[in-house]
């Protein structure tokens, strides 16, 4: 079976299972689910003749490709994760192929009138003649990361299958809960010894990335005072207006609908209120450190302003930082791009090395020690009802991955 045939069957698969990852929850992994995709990918690295391969207790799974004969290279390691985001269910997901695209909109939904144009999409316009796989309008589509998970599970097929192919020793990765911001809270460095590793969760064709955001969470919670609104002068404290006040006090330019390339922004992700008590839940985003700490004060400004304000001092916040970026590190150890850059160019492939906006595993485990930029695995319009991805692109994706293999020698 070719490449192209095995990653269809392999991604169509695999998106089946829910794997959609919670916030909510403390446990690791956050949904059983993506412990049942680790185990399913276990047991089919075990049926290609792995032997070391293992899931643990928190569902990271981990294997291992024995270098070929007299072959001197450092190791290296390749990273998928195995959850979707939280953004939108991924549960019962109705995947719609549409062979030798021609550039007119798809209809995911006729019945709901969701259409996939490339009026609002013009990347779709790159994809003609290819064949693209997206959703039927009501979920996500989960190429985010499972074209990153299906990949990589070909590429080690392919080279099991051609043991000609030399090597040296190999290391696999899937992760629970990236999406959540825990990816790699529970990643045993132990298990993956390797010089350096490449996540498969980019984008489109020949993205190569090595700088992320500066990422952080906030919560912000507001106590108000519920009271019979005939007898509220003077008493009442709506949270759910003092949440919106607290929300109007940032900048509305700098929303990440108004923001592209290096510019940092913050992002409302949920609202829930009553007039007793509300919460907000932000993530805050900046490429330039300074910024991004300065973004950080700022809001912590903001609620102290508030809580002056008014006198029950109502904001209490949360804040935490998710990851940073992981240039300052990718660029002491630039052969790892250098490596990625020539594989895509001697495959006809043009790098298009640009920034994340966003984060990957790699920019954490470039701060554990393992330099890990991004390449391209296909999907596009993530974490919405318009994501899809293109089967030719992540046959390339596949290719990079082998071609990587194969150039990386001492």
């Amino acid at each position: 079976m070719e490449i192209k045939e095995k990653l269809l069957e392999r991604f169509l698969r695999y998106i089946q299972i829910d794997t959609q990852s919670n916030e909510d929850n403390d446990t690791c992994p956050s949904t059983e689910g993506q412990k049942v995709l680790a185990n399913i990918l276990k047991n089919e690295l075990i049926q290609m003749g792995l032997s070391q391969v293992e899931v643990d207790e928190n569902g990271y799974l981990y294997a291992y490709i024995p270098p070929t004969k007299s072959v001197d290279a450092p190791a290296i390691g390749f990273i998928a994760h195995l959850d979707t985001a939280p953004d939108m269910s991924g549960r019962d997901i109705k995947p719609q192929i549409h062979k030798n695209y021609d550039g007119s909109p798809i209809i995911l939904n006729e019945k709901l009138n969701i259409i996939l144009d490339p009026k609002n999409y013009p990347h779709l316009l790159n994809h003609i003649g290819k064949t693209l796989i997206t959703t039927d309008g009501t979920t996500l589509l989960g190429a985010d990361d499972k074209a990153g998970v299906s990949e990589i599970m070909t590429a080690v097929e392919y080279l099991i299958k051609n043991p000609d192919i030399s090597h040296g020793p190999i290391y696999i990765a899937f992760t629970p809960d990236e999406e959540i911001g825990r990816g790699v809270d529970k990643f045993n460095l132990e298990k993956f010894p390797v010089k350096f590793a490449y996540t498969m969760d980019g984008g489109s064709e020949g993205e190569l990335e090595y700088e992320t955001f500066n990422a952080a969470s906030a919560k912000i919670f507001v106590q108000g005072n519920n009271i019979h609104p005939g007898e509220a002068k003077n008493k009442m404290l709506n949270a759910i207006n003092l949440a919106m006040e607290f929300h109007n006090m940032l900048p509305p330019q700098q929303r990440p609908e108004h923001t592209e390339e290096y510019e940092g922004f913050y992002h409302l992700l949920q609202f829930n209120g009553s007039v007793e008590n509300a919460s907000l839940s932000y993530i805050i985003r900046d490429h330039n450190r300074y910024i991004f700490q300065s973004r950080k004060k700022f809001i912590e400004q903001v609620i102290d302003f508030l809580n002056t304000k008014y006198s029950s001092s109502p904001f209490s916040l949360e804040m935490k930082d998710q990851y940073y970026n992981m240039r300052e590190i990718i660029e002491q150890h630039f052969e790892v791009v250098e490596i990625a850059k020539q594989a895509m160019e001697t495959l006809n492939i043009e790098p298009k090395i640009v920034p994340i906006r966003g984060g990957t595993d790699g920019a954490r485990l470039s701060f554990m020690g393992i330099p890990c930029p991004n390449i391209f695995a296909g999907g596009l319009n993530f974490h919405g009802k318009y994501e899809y991805v293109a089967i030719e692109t992540m046959e390339k994706a596949t290719q990079v991955i082998l071609r990587i293999i194969e150039l990386v020698k001492k």
